[in-house]
């Protein structure tokens, strides 16, 4: 995912990444998998855009388990009109336990962690005593 004044950047560093990032299946929202697509030269499965409805794909994806990783490279000088989507998508990557980059340091990091080069089970929160105090007994 990226912002409009992040996808370039987003872009160049996965074209920089392509041989790592050909291991693994890529999602992307609206243009910025279109963009992906075309300088990867290989398939992105495209959601909507973030705007429209993309963001909140993605956290339904990260909630289902659908999702492992998440590279968001987002516009922290530019306010955006679907913040809160971002915000409720952020508060999912926690919840959840999900790795994150914002930006293009966060991402080679995360990227060439050796956790990368094999299957890593994310220990999920135990949640138990919340639902137990949220949904009612029947």
């Amino acid at each position: 995912m990226a912002h409009d004044h992040k996808k370039q950047d987003l872009v160049d560093w996965a074209s920089h990444n392509q041989v790592e990032l050909a291991r693994h299946e890529l999602f992307a929202t609206g243009t910025t998998g279109k963009l992906l697509e075309e300088h990867l030269d290989r398939p992105v499965r495209k959601l909507l855009s973030g705007p429209l409805g993309g963001d909140q794909q993605i956290g339904a994806m990260i909630a289902s388990g659908d999702i492992d990783v998440l590279i968001f490279f987002w516009d922290p000088m530019e306010a955006q009109p679907h913040d809160t989507d971002i915000k409720a998508l952020l508060r999912l990557v926690a919840v959840w336990n999900l790795p994150i980059a914002c930006d293009r340091s966060s991402a080679d990091f995360l990227l060439t962690s050796p956790l990368m080069q094999h299957e890593y089970e994310c220990k999920i929160p135990d949640y138990s005593v919340y639902l137990k105090r949220t949904i009612p007994q029947t």
